[in-house]
């Protein structure tokens, strides 16, 4: 039987998240050898200077570029992601074949203070480098200052230890995967803190024409999850917008009914913009994408171009 390459990232949490992938994939194809997959560490752009924010390095993308070129040249076979590093639009040949049954979606509040993000004491910093957090932060409490935090969640997790701020936010599935949820102090609820597009979810890609990949990929996938993560990445790509645009998206299922809301903010949060849509879930691709339509002429060309910073 040929070998099975899986690229991933080589953080604890992007290995937790291979392993686990790795996990689903065994169990829904039992004919399939365990001996002939074989897991290959690829460092991305963003791995590389794990100190300068996303922005300046060009944007999430640069969390799977590299895993993706290997994709395409052959090198790897399945590339395993965060579903929310993804862009809205994959490159050309390439497909997300498998979406795994999605983890908790929601951000977790984590401070050695307070309790929740309403308790900070005004003038609080609060340490994030996505925008998305910190637009739904300053337009909920403009009164706190939001200081830059990348890194992996254990180096994000000893700043704020150290003092360098009061609070961070970090995705619940993360600490949830690395065993450290009694780290996280509050969960905050969607209505205060909306998702990411896919958070929570472990996806993988293949090659558009690699059918015997593809069909093992499609025999582990959690249909769903993945329903959830169509109208959330169609909503994403309808938008566009820069690496620093504050976008928000989250469907979730209500009996047989899928509801989906969305968001796009002004990086200093004075401006949001939100939207919801309830439909079958045959419709969440078109779903995501109204609801995109919807907010992208809400909030007119400035909220998407690209501001330094």
């Amino acid at each position: 039987m040929p070998k099975l390459v899986i690229g991933t990232r080589g953080s604890p949490l992007a290995l937790a998240q291979a392993r686990e992938f790795q996990a689903a994939l065994l169990a829904a194809n039992p004919s399939l050898d365990p001996d002939a997959i074989e897991m290959t560490v690829i460092r991305t752009g963003a791995d590389k200077q794990p100190e300068r924010p996303i922005a300046e390095l060009g944007g999430k993308g640069l969390f799977v570029k590299e895993i993706e070129d290997a994709l395409l040249a052959g090198r790897i076979d399945v590339a395993v992601h965060s579903v929310k590093d993804l862009p809205g639009l994959l490159p050309e040949g390439l497909e997300l074949a498998c979406v795994l049954p999605r983890a908790d979606p929601r951000d977790a509040f984590i401070s050695l203070a307070v309790g929740d993000l309403a308790d900070l004491p005004p003038g609080s910093s609060v340490g994030t480098s996505s925008p998305r957090r910190a637009a739904q932060i300053l337009a909920r409490r403009p009164d706190l200052e939001i200081r830059p935090l990348r890194g992996n969640v254990a180096t994000r997790l000893k700043k704020l230890g150290d003092g360098a701020m009061q609070a961070t936010i970090l995705a619940m599935a993360g600490l949830n995967r690395l065993g450290l949820a009694d780290a996280a102090t509050s969960v905050l609820a969607p209505e205060v803190m909306l998702p990411a597009a896919g958070q929570g979810a472990i996806g993988a890609e293949c090659r558009g024409g690699d059918a015997r990949t593809r069909g093992l990929l499609a025999a582990t996938s959690h249909e769903p999850s993945e329903t959830r993560v169509r109208a959330e990445r169609a909503f994403l790509a309808a938008l566009g917008g820069s690496c620093r645009t504050p976008i928000a998206g989250l469907a979730v299922f209500e009996g047989r009914q899928l509801i989906f809301n969305g968001l796009v903010a002004s990086l200093d949060g004075k401006e949001l913009h939100r939207t919801a849509r309830r439909g079958e879930p045959e419709e969440a691709a078109a779903m995501g994408r109204d609801a995109g339509a919807e907010l992208k002429a809400k909030a007119g060309p400035r909220i998407f171009e690209a501001t330094p910073g």
